[in-house]
């Protein structure tokens, strides 16, 4: 027998058919009389039902041919002499055929779920056995709630600056005021958005929670002042160079033209993005029972959120010591004990802010461009993971900072570097505000991703493996890094809670 390339087996020697008993008598004389007849012309001729006779032969012969095929091929197949072996091949689970993804590995993933689901059940249990059911009636909203007002009314009249920033928009269209003076109202208006949030929370003793809710909205409403300021300017300027003559590259599209709307400008604000534009793509319609489905998974998920919080991330801080002071393998304990549930909280965080909330606003309002983010998941850098995870706040980055900067004759680096520097500034104003403690934790943490960016950019060209710098990032992000800012806040708050009581 000659050697083929592929492994001979009985179902590939058998060709796709079952084994059959061995011919009858009656299937002989059958397969005999179809010779004869089919043999016999003439005589075929002088019959009356020459037809039904040949097909009848013809029907009975197939199954024959196919049972002596069968039991041919079943006779010399996998005989002693036959070679086993007859080409290279890997493992399953070495390395080359997982990358390569070569073979399906399915029924891991789904047992690393039966296990993951297993162990957290038992957790769940054994933490309930231990505290008992830590979650107050007041979790949601309590008396204390009451107190935050100022903030509310704070968030509230927030939205006086765009109204001024449309003013300036107007002014400047109708060329009341030259460009100079236009920039520097611009700069006032957003750095008042800013720092009238700051200053009513330093002044209120306001919970935390109310305090970060509004310093992200107020982060949002400068960083979308911002835009709207920049792209005013650059289509003032584009126009200006139309109305001379000037000839525009190619590659500059201009889809809208130059104008200053207040309608535009109140759907910008409400719209799931931070770049301004006069338009956006737009979706035909609202679908009401995606829509249903979505709030629901946001409420389920806010609610685990809550859970694992009071249930696990609470009782852990509360006996735990400050990282940086006392027993180092005490420390490394806390840190590691509290890494998991606070990986469980950070997803379910952008599970419920980047996917659900933004997407139920974009439905809402019609929004058509959902990239909120992409697979930052699979990052081989951290700097592809920075690129990756927020898209809304990355494209403001590359738009009115990165490239800007750049075109300034900024080199690459330090471009990267003030990007890094403003993100560092808005992370621990967002955190260091109201916690009332200016520690630069939130900060330092952040600029500890320029040298990471540079590290895991350098292990990616010298390795070529996505592995590595991929392991690199959710060590630091869900090991290392957030439990360690957990832990650093929180003691830092309580230290000033037993100094000011």
């Amino acid at each position: 027998m000659a050697i083929s390339d592929e492994p001979e087996t009985v179902a590939t020697a058998l060709n796709h058919s079952s084994l059959r008993r061995r011919p009858t008598a009656a299937g002989l004389f059958n397969s005999s009389e179809t010779t004869t007849d089919s043999s016999g012309d003439d005589l075929a001729k002088d019959s009356g039902s020459d037809d039904s006779i040949s097909s009848d032969a013809a029907a009975n012969s197939q199954p024959q041919q196919k049972q002596d095929t069968d039991f041919s091929v079943l006779k010399f197949a996998y005989r002693p002499s036959v070679p086993a072996h007859r080409k290279v091949k890997e493992s399953p689970l070495s390395s080359d055929t997982i990358f390569r993804q070569l073979q399906s590995h399915a029924g891991l993933f789904n047992l690393c779920i039966v296990v993951l689901v297993a162990v957290n059940s038992r957790l769940i249990i054994e933490n309930l056995m231990k505290y008992g059911w830590l979650i107050k009636s007041g979790f949601w909203f309590s008396s204390k709630s009451l107190r935050d007002w100022p903030l509310f009314m704070c968030c509230l009249s927030l939205v006086v600056f765009p109204f001024a920033a449309f003013i300036v928009e107007k002014l400047a269209q109708q060329k009341c005021i030259p460009e100079p003076v236009v920039v520097v109202l611009h700069i006032i208006i957003t750095s008042a958005s800013l720092f009238y949030p700051v200053l009513v929370i330093l002044r209120c003793d306001s919970a935390f929670l109310s305090g970060v809710t509004l310093m992200l909205f107020a982060c949002v409403v400068w960083l979308k002042l911002v835009s709207y300021a920049h792209t005013n300017y650059d289509m003032r300027a584009l126009t200006k160079s139309v109305e001379k003559g000037e000839a525009l590259p190619d590659t500059l599209n201009m889809d809208y033209p130059y104008n200053v709307s207040f309608k535009s400008l109140a759907y910008f604000l409400v719209a799931p993005t931070l770049c301004y534009q006069p338009s956006y793509p737009r979706t035909p319609y609202i679908r009401k029972g995606w829509l249903f489905r979505q709030l629901v998974k946001l409420i389920i998920f806010t609610g685990v959120m809550g859970f694992i919080i009071e249930q696990y991330i609470n009782p852990i801080v509360q006996n735990s010591q400050h990282p940086l002071k006392g027993n180092l393998l005490y420390a490394i304990e806390r840190v590691l004990k509290l890494s998991v549930p606070n990986l469980y909280v950070w997803l379910c965080m952008f599970y419920c802010f980047f996917h659900l909330w933004l997407n139920i606003l974009a439905e809402l309002l019609r929004f058509g461009d959902r990239e909120f983010y992409q697979d930052w998941w699979n990052a081989k850098t951290v700097e592809d993971y920075w690129r990756m995870w927020n898209m809304p706040v990355h494209k403001w980055m590359i738009r009115h900072l990165y490239f800007p900067c750049l075109r300034h004759g900024i080199p690459k680096a330090v471009a990267l570097l003030i990007a890094f520097l403003v993100s560092a500034l808005f992370h621990e104003l967002c955190i260091a505000v109201p916690c009332h403690i200016f520690k630069l934790w939130a900060f330092g943490g952040i600029m500890f991703q320029v040298p990471l960016v540079f590290i895991t950019n350098y292990l990616q060209n010298k390795f070529r493996n996505s592995m590595v710098g991929n392991m690199i990032f959710w060590f630091i992000f869900s090991i290392l890094g957030q439990p360690m800012c957990v832990l650093l806040y929180y003691h830092d708050l309580m230290n000033r809670k037993g100094k000011l009581d």
